[in-house]
């Protein structure tokens, strides 16, 4: 296992993905009634999440941060920042209960992380809240973040704050405006069904502007992080993240009125028969204006996913079907 540092809160970690604007999670509020249907969801989530809303400390640094127990045998969902660099951490529950949790596995990459309560006084069955999915959410969704802002505090329960998903990417991450502050990170982001859809990852200089890491990443690294295995680097541009989606394009000038030039290819490009010298139009029916946008359009995407390519070939249109790779697995 790798050295690991833990850190404190949200504020650690600041990386923040603004991309991207409104379910039932999209439908509008237009009535007094919308508004006291959308208050009693919040409310029924809230209510029965607060029990599952832990804080996470470690008693040789002192340092907090939040996680969400996503199973009744005690598996916690938190940020990986929150657990790095320590072995075990204390579990507080929001009724002040505490037992001790052992720090499984961790991708820095997508910052998320496990921890399995493990105490020998107590065994549970936990309060725990199921999981979701992330990659069907949406700007404009509806979600409820929860997490022990500050750290924990015996006098009140973990606040809840209330908002929209502002961007659903680059890749495992998703943006929203719900308010978090130093203390939340690894708290969860639920759904307005109660499902765990993310974890608090990052907040950036505006307090309704965070990031989360989607609860998806855990079930594609899911035997990986059970295992204990520590991996991947924690990058202030998603751009930089060796697990980010890729074509295998190196990408030339660009071409007045939009599009760019391959100047080189390899892995998935190579196989679906682009060439160096093709100019690349659209992703997907998007409009590709040069190589920085054609990046950030990968981003929102995931390795596995397909993506129709459409350009020119000696003047002639063409098109081809890629199959994104992460760039750490192109050869």
């Amino acid at each position: 296992m790798k050295q690991r540092r833990f850190f404190h809160g949200v504020a650690a970690c600041a990386v923040l993905f603004v991309l991207a604007a409104a379910a039932p999670a999209r439908e509008p509020v237009g009535s007094i009634e919308d508004v006291r249907k959308l208050e009693k969801q919040i409310a029924g989530v809230a209510e029965k999440a607060m029990k599952a809303t832990v804080a996470l400390i470690s008693e040789a640094t002192g340092a907090s941060g939040s996680g969400v127990v996503a199973s009744a045998d005690g598996l916690i969902l938190t940020a990986a920042h929150v657990i790095e660099g320590v072995e075990e951490v204390e579990v507080v529950f929001p009724d002040g209960k505490q037992v001790k949790g052992k720090v499984l596995g961790a991708n820095l990459s997508k910052d998320i992380g496990l921890v399995q309560i493990d105490d020998e006084k107590e065994k549970g069955p936990w309060p725990f809240m199921e999981r979701g999915e992330s990659k069907p959410l949406k700007a404009g969704d509806w979600v409820i973040a929860m997490g022990h802002s500050t750290g924990f505090d015996p006098a009140r329960t973990p606040p809840v704050r209330f908002g929209r998903v502002v961007s659903d990417g680059p890749g495992n991450f998703m943006t929203t405006d719900c308010t978090l502050i130093g203390g939340d990170s690894g708290g969860p982001l639920f759904d307005l069904e109660g499902k765990i859809v993310g974890i608090n990852s990052s907040i950036g200089e505006a307090l309704k502007n965070n990031n989360h890491a989607g609860v998806d990443g855990f079930k594609d690294d899911w035997d990986r992080l059970i295992a204990g295995e520590v991996w991947g680097e924690l990058q202030m541009n998603p751009l930089r993240n060796q697990e980010r989606p890729v074509m295998g394009i190196n990408f030339g000038p660009s071409v007045r009125g939009g599009g760019v030039v391959v100047s080189a290819v390899r892995g998935p490009a190579a196989k679906a028969g682009i060439r160096p010298g093709d100019v690349i139009l659209t992703l997907d029916g998007t409009v590709v204006r040069n190589g920085a946008n054609m990046q950030v359009l990968l981003a929102k995407r995931q390795a596995g996913d397909k993506v129709k390519v459409g350009g020119l070939r000696s003047g002639k249109a063409f098109e081809a079907e890629v199959e994104l790779k992460q760039m750490n697995e192109l050869r």
